[in-house]
């Protein structure tokens, strides 16, 4: 299918490819045995689909509307082949994740009438939280873009110190207080600085606490109020980092953020060392929200923007 064209350069699709390999092994090990000895998608094929689907980190809600798309086909063509799924469910799931509206880009980019264009970053600690920011910070500023970073996760000295190491590395002003200090301050005077500096973006970095539900939403909401007082429609974006290979428990962490907060877009890391990259898809689609970077690597150019069809070709190759 035409869908299917090369967005990314070849070097950056090597990367996402041998980035998915595990999860592509791990699916399709498990798809010949669905199919072994059959011709034809019927009913036993179709329930053994699901199983793979749903033990592949898809979840049952994307699954289901997956095995439902093919059963119209099934009707629709009257006969179909067991050696015509993989395409089949390389279009099924690709349109799925078209109606989350995400997925379109091949470059990082920021909306260029916004200025500075803040980024609110949440997700729990252990996730890649601050390592993102760092990756997200040396590739805007390969873009050509002016970044400022904002500790604001000051529960955690070692946030605050991993942060700066960032800031160190790839030549940006960071603004930190001390470990303990008002999260909301620290955020107030990021926006101050990055304004005053005419920057481009402004990363913020939030603390990760999931403990109690009622204080996140509490922290977030003042981090968000006090940013308005300097820009009145900041933070332009919540980005939610979630860790891919943790599966179902992704999928957990993102019903909590969104309860907690408005998170706009997603960046699903540590997708390299994990057979669950099936999250990726039934995350996009459950919670409607646009999966934005994801992870398939150590390096700094392994943080991509995500692209569906790259994914997907990359995922059922």
């Amino acid at each position: 299918m035409s869908l299917f064209k090369k967005i990314f350069s070849k070097e950056k699709k090597e990367t996402l490819d041998k980035g998915l390999e595990k999860s592509k092994s791990n699916f399709f090990s498990k798809m010949s045995k669905a199919v072994a000895g059959k011709a034809k998608v019927d009913e036993e094929v179709l329930d053994d689909l699901e199983d793979v689907l749903v033990s592949s980190d898809v979840g049952v809600a994307t699954t289901i509307k997956i095995i439902k798309r093919i059963e119209e086909r099934v009707a629709r063509d009257r006969y179909l082949g067991t050696d015509e799924l993989n395409q089949i469910l390389r279009e099924e799931i690709a349109g799925l994740l078209s109606e989350t509206n995400s997925g379109e880009a091949s470059e990082i980019h920021v909306p260029e009438n916004t200025k500075p264009y803040v980024i609110m970053v949440v997700g729990v600690n252990g996730v890649g939280k601050t390592t993102t920011i760092g990756k997200l910070a040396h590739q805007f500023k390969g873009a050509g873009k002016k970044v400022v970073l904002g500790a604001a996760d000051t529960f955690r000295a070692a946030a605050i110190d991993q942060l700066q190491i960032w800031a160190d590395r790839t030549g940006v002003p960071i603004v930190k207080q001390s470990m303990g200090s008002d999260p909301a301050s620290v955020a107030f005077d990021s926006v101050q600085e990055g304004v005053k500096q005419n920057a481009d973006v402004v990363l913020i970095d939030t603390a990760g606490r999931l403990h109690n539900k009622v204080n996140l939403m509490k922290e977030l909401s003042k981090v968000k109020r006090v940013m308005q007082k300097v820009i009145p429609d900041a933070p332009h974006e919540v980005l939610l980092v979630l860790d891919g290979s943790t599966g179902q428990n992704a999928f957990e962490q993102a019903k909590q953020f969104t309860a907690a907060t408005e998170v706009t877009s997603l960046a699903v890391t540590k997708l390299d060392g994990t057979a669950k990259g099936g999250v990726v898809i039934g995350i996009s689609d459950q919670f409607q929200i646009p999966v934005k970077y994801i992870g398939v690597g150590e390096g700094v150019e392994d943080l991509q923007v995500f692209n569906k069809y790259e994914f997907v070709d990359s995922f059922f190759k």
